[in-house]
């Protein structure tokens, strides 16, 4: 991990294409401006998080349904 200090206005580069800036400092908060292309996601750490858990879950019950149709008897004719 790379750590930095940055004061208020000052920027971070990620890259070529993408921009944080420190937009204000308080005791216990830092808002920071992101500069990215439109195809970048953005997501906060715990809604990435939130993300990932249901697709997962999803994914799961999923695979569940599929266990659970060849266990039905079909009507052959």
């Amino acid at each position: 991990m790379l750590i930095l200090s940055r004061k208020k206005g000052e920027e971070i580069k990620i890259g070529s294409d993408i921009t944080l800036t420190i937009l204000s400092v308080s005791e216990n908060q830092i808002k920071v401006g992101i500069d990215a292309p439109k195809n970048v996601e953005i997501l906060r750490g715990e809604l990435y998080n939130k993300v990932k858990e249901l697709t997962i879950a999803a994914s799961q019950k999923s695979t569940e349904g599929i266990a659970d149709i060849s266990k039905l008897k079909l009507n052959k004719r």
